[in-house]
């Protein structure tokens, strides 16, 4: 374990890691590989989704279908060169018996082979591109989150049932920022007047601002995750656009809302989950998780949280066994565990059938910033590249 993560989950709470005593006297414990990027400026991301997975254990008493549980946490440092040589060290050396976790779908990429090559289950608790989704799908990778495309499709509707008739687009140029124009397209049907992909790393956004001023759009359309949402938004702001409709998807979301402030009061996002939510399994979430961490979880902490319930429900369908991958297979897909979003289940690719909603920050009574759902866009919906996958 890296010494981030002996930080990160043995300082924040040394009780969740089985002891060696512990182990030996209740059984030999589940090894999970935790993925997430913990530096860097979209540490942020990182760190909910680890806390996320936290608090589940803190649920179950540190015990995944009655083992005890013992965490490899992995610092991809967003460089899928360093993912793949730590992923590795944790199958081969480590040992672990699932791989979990990946903020980035450029990370994903880089460790789905190393992983699910091992015969190695890998359940992404937010990363869901598209390549993996239709005729790349894969018997040992399921994903507790969303088709990239498809919680963008909801956006791209919403601009449709607002009458927006031109839009602007700008997403970072990788694979979810692409796959986040196509599934704002695949539901939009007015102009895009525009689409500008810049640097995952950018941080000036005022030569695109200047491009959105001289279109004057009805409305922008954003993906803009991390430090480059924080830096978005404040900009925004600060160029007097706000009176341009910002419609977005994890770009004002609770990992930036603290940082972004007032300046995103009013913005809208698109999620499949939001912190008020009445659902029984998501009110017990989101009161103690701000309890134990002081701040207000995200979509990546939830995900994770829903990602440790799976692992959990399919473990006591087994008896705890990790020995007969096909039984654990089928264990996973049944997907029976209350999760955070109520309605939940997998579609035929591993990627979950669930409602999506439009939402838009607010101020608490207490002062504090999150994103609050407006109105439901998609119910059970599938995501467009289930029929495509070949396995069954």
């Amino acid at each position: 374990m890296t010494g981030i993560g002996r930080r990160g989950l043995m300082g924040a709470g040394a009780g969740l890691l089985a002891a060696p005593m512990l182990a030996r006297a209740q059984g030999t414990p589940v090894k999970i590989g935790l993925v997430a990027v913990l530096t860097g400026p979209q540490a942020a991301l990182g760190t909910q989704l680890r806390d996320g997975f936290q608090q589940a254990l803190r649920h179950l008493d540190n015990r995944l279908g009655g083992r005890p549980v013992e965490v490899v946490l992995i610092d991809d440092e967003l460089r899928p060169e360093v993912a793949v040589t730590k992923v590795r060290a944790a199958i081969e050396r480590d040992r672990v018996d699932f791989v979990i976790g990946v903020v980035f779908s450029n990370i994903l990429a880089a460790v789905m082979r190393p992983v699910t090559e091992a015969n190695t289950f890998l359940i992404s608790t937010n990363a869901g591109p598209s390549t993996f989704a239709g005729r790349g799908c894969n018997p040992f990778f399921f994903t507790t989150s969303y088709n990239n495309d498809q919680v963008h499709s909801v956006m791209g509707q919403a601009a449709q049932d607002s009458n927006y008739r031109r839009v602007f687009v700008m997403t970072p140029n990788y694979q979810a920022g692409r796959d986040a124009v196509a599934g704002f397209k695949s539901r939009f049907r007015g102009e895009v007047v525009d689409e500008v992909f810049v640097p995952l790393n950018q941080l000036d956004f005022s030569a695109e601002l200047a491009k959105i001023a001289a279109a004057r759009p009805d409305a922008i359309f954003t993906f803009m995750p991390g430090g480059l949402g924080v830096n978005l938004v404040r900009q925004y702001r600060q160029a007097g656009l706000a009176n341009i409709p910002f419609l977005s998807t994890f770009t004002v979301d609770e990992a930036t809302l603290p940082a972004q402030g007032e300046a995103a009061l009013g913005f809208y996002s698109a999620a499949s989950w939001a912190p008020n939510m009445p659902v029984e399994a998501n009110q017990r979430f989101v009161r103690d998780f701000e309890a134990q961490f002081s701040y207000v979880p995200a979509t990546y902490a939830a995900q994770a949280y829903d990602g440790a319930m799976l692992v959990d429900s399919a473990l006591k369908r087994t008896g705890g066994s990790t020995a007969d991958k096909d039984a654990l297979r089928a264990a996973l897909r049944a997907a029976d565990f209350q999760s955070v979003r109520g309605n939940f289940r997998f579609g035929a690719n591993h990627y979950p059938v669930q409602d999506f909603w439009l939402c838009q920050v607010a101020r608490r009574p207490d002062g504090k910033f999150q994103t609050e759902t407006v109105r439901k866009v998609l119910e059970n919906s599938t995501d467009p590249y289930a029929a495509e996958c070949r396995m069954r």
